[in-house]
Order: C-alpha cells, then sequence, then structure tokens
C-alpha cells in the first residue's frame, strides 16, 4: 500500500471491549436520538451507506432507517459481504452513487464504517461532483492493517481464498502488487476543497488502532464505542447528525463548516 504510513504501534488493540456492543444497543433504545429527537431535517439529502469489513447492508440497517425517519435518503451499498477487490467495488459504488445523484438532483453524502471509510474517501475523491461529504467510523484512513492480529489474520485468509479464484474476494495482489494501486494513492491524497470529512473514532475501539483514524484532512469526533457499536452508538449516532447537518449548511454558504465539537 504505497504512499501510507507504516503501522503505528505494536500494542493490539483491546478487543475484548468489543462485546460492549450489546450495551450500545441497549443504550441506543433509551435514547431519544433513535426517535430523531434534536435531529435537523435532512430535506431529502442522499446518503449512501458503506459497511465495514466482513460486514453487509444488513449491519448499517438500523442506521438507515434512522436515516430515513430523519428526512434524509438513505441508500444501500449492495454488499452483502464487504470483501471484494477495492478496485472493482469501487467501481460498482461509483455507478450506484451516480443514480442516487441523479434521482436526487443534488450531491450527496457518504457514511462509512471501517473499511467502508476507505471506500467513501476514494469515490469522494474520484467523483466530487457527486459527494458533498463523508463521515467515517472507526476508518484506518492512515494504515489500513492498523488493526488486531486477529483481523489481520482474516484478511490474509480472505486474500488467499480470492488468489485462488475463490469469486467477490479480493486477492493477495490487491494488497501487495498494482492491482488495487489507483485505490491506495486516492487514499492517501487529499479531498477537494468544497468536499468535508468527519473521522469518528475511539479510543477504546477494540479492533483499530485509533490514531489510524486521525486523517489530516478531516474534523475529528472522538466518541466512547466499540468498533462494531458504532453504527449502534447514540454518541457515534449524534456525531454522524451533526455531521450531515454541518455538510449542508456548509454547501448553502458555500464554505466550510465551523469546526465541530466532541460528541461525547
Amino acid at each position: 500500500m504505497r504512499g501510507l504510513a507504516p503501522i503505528l504501534g505494536s500494542a493490539w488493540p483491546p478487543i475484548w471491549r468489543e462485546a460492549r456492543v450489546g450495551l450500545e444497543t441497549a443504550a441506543l433504545v433509551r435514547d431519544p436520538i433513535l426517535r430523531g429527537r434534536g435531529v435537523a431535517d435532512g430535506r431529502a439529502r442522499p446518503v449512501l451507506l458503506i459497511p465495514g469489513f466482513l460486514a453487509g447492508d444488513g449491519s448499517l440497517m438500523v442506521m438507515s432507517d434512522w436515516l430515513r425517519r430523519c428526512g434524509y435518503r438513505p441508500s444501500r451499498a449492495g454488499m452483502l459481504m464487504n470483501v471484494d477487490c477495492s478496485g472493482a467495488a469501487i467501481d460498482r459504488l461509483e455507478r450506484r452513487l451516480e443514480r442516487l445523484v441523479a434521482e436526487a438532483d443534488r450531491r450527496a453524502a457518504i457514511v462509512g464504517q471501517s473499511r467502508g471509510g476507505a471506500l467513501a474517501k476514494v469515490l469522494a475523491r474520484r467523483r466530487p461532483d457527486l459527494v458533498c461529504g463523508i463521515v467515517t467510523l472507526g476508518s484506518p484512513q492512515l494504515e489500513p492493517l492498523a488493526v488486531h492480529p486477529l483481523v489481520r489474520l482474516q484478511l490474509a485468509a480472505v486474500g488467499a481464498l480470492g488468489s485462488l479464484g475463490a469469486p467477490g474476494l479480493f486477492k493477495r495482489a490487491c494488497l501487495e502488487a498494482d492491482c488495487c494501486a489507483s485505490f491506495w494513492e486516492n487514499l492517501a491524497g487529499e479531498l477537494p476543497r468544497d468536499v468535508l470529512a468527519v473521522s469518528v473514532y475511539s479510543r477504546t475501539d477494540g479492533i483499530v488502532d485509533w490514531r489510524a483514524c486521525l486523517d489530516p484532512g478531516a474534523e475529528h469526533v472522538e466518541v466512547r464505542a466499540s468498533h462494531v457499536g458504532m453504527a449502534l452508538n447514540p454518541a457515534a449516532w449524534r456525531a454522524v447528525a451533526a455531521a450531515l447537518e454541518s455538510f449542508g449548511a456548509a454547501e448553502g454558504r458555500g464554505a466550510r463548516p465551523r469546526r465541530m465539537r466532541r460528541a461525547a
């Protein structure tokens, strides 16, 4: 992955903290944000939701329903599992985004969790005419391999199966050779000034080294959440709502938004 930072440290993220996802879900059920309280009307803004590695559209279904209740126009990524070659995935997402923007007649926002955040950034770099801003949830933009060793083993297993010819899986060449060279170059680059970015991260993330989420081109919002639970965490949802509202306000003013406050 040429042009990206080296792995940030040798300490393993505390993966046992991912067991909190049930508590985060219970907290969301009790929280008024689930019913849209305090969230500005989305005014039919299209929002493309991209799931994380090994996850599919269903992992963001609760967030999708919430965005719809809040007046947004959410759209799935069309993924059963986010395990395909990055270049092929971007091509499909670009076609889906084109249809979404054409139907809404306005630029879309993108919310991407983990690997989905990397896809969101590259998609925004390729097609800034279609994207007003991106929100990444626990996405290691600075080093995609700054993850727990157990997750690296899963990455290696998928890459090995893909290299053996299993359909719909990325190959080792996607990480190590020229297969996805343009993808990695775009991921390491900067977004155009009129495409805004918000990176939501957690120092208690049990999968990703949180320092890898601090893309210097994005606004940083810290929440207390597990990695998987960011899709269901009330503080993360407030960060998403604030980011989407900020994108709309900035687009209306033709300027960048004010710096966001910490969400938790």
